[in-house]
């Protein structure tokens, strides 16, 4: 029997996830957009991935940088969260909201993000409708809290250690 979409969508909207804006920087520009598909895949080397749809205006752009830096949200960032999925259409204006550094890749790093995995893509593979970046993890920086922001049955919810 075969699986519709929504029966997936609806079954995997029950799988919660960290909340996340994926930055990039360099040659070919500026990017950002809000993710839950990240996960880890070794540490040794430190290395994950994260999932793009290749519809998005910017998948050329982190193509072409090949760097990308995994801001971790927390609670609080629901609203920065909206903007960079698609909230705000201009690029720059996307990071008017908080306040952004950089590490070794030159990506935007968060502030106070809970953590941020600045990353080198190292592999791109393309499966169905997205782009999977294999990163390798050249700096981290953790946030001042532990707390986190996570998705879950299509709503945003707390949690806390």
């Amino acid at each position: 029997m075969a699986i519709t979409q929504k029966e997936y969508r609806d079954a995997m909207a029950r799988l919660g996830a960290a909340v996340h804006v994926v930055t990039t920087d360099g040659s070919a520009g500026l990017g950002g957009f809000t993710a839950s598909a990240v996960c880890s895949v070794t540490d040794d080397p430190p290395t994950l991935i994260v999932c793009q749809n290749r519809a998005s205006d910017r998948n050329a752009v982190f193509k072409a940088n090949g760097v990308l830096c995994v801001n971790t949200l927390m609670p609080g960032h629901e609203e920065l969260s909206g903007v960079f999925a698609g909230r705000i259409e201009a690029v720059d204006e996307r990071f008017a909201s908080g306040n952004w550094t950089t590490l070794a890749t030159g990506s935007p790093v968060l502030d106070d993000a809970a953590a941020s995995f600045d990353c080198r893509i190292a592999n791109v593979l393309e499966v169905g409708t997205h782009s999977v970046f294999i990163c390798e993890v050249e700096q981290i920086r953790l946030g001042p809290s532990r707390q986190g922001l996570i998705y879950f049955d299509r709503a945003y919810h707390r949690v806390a250690s």
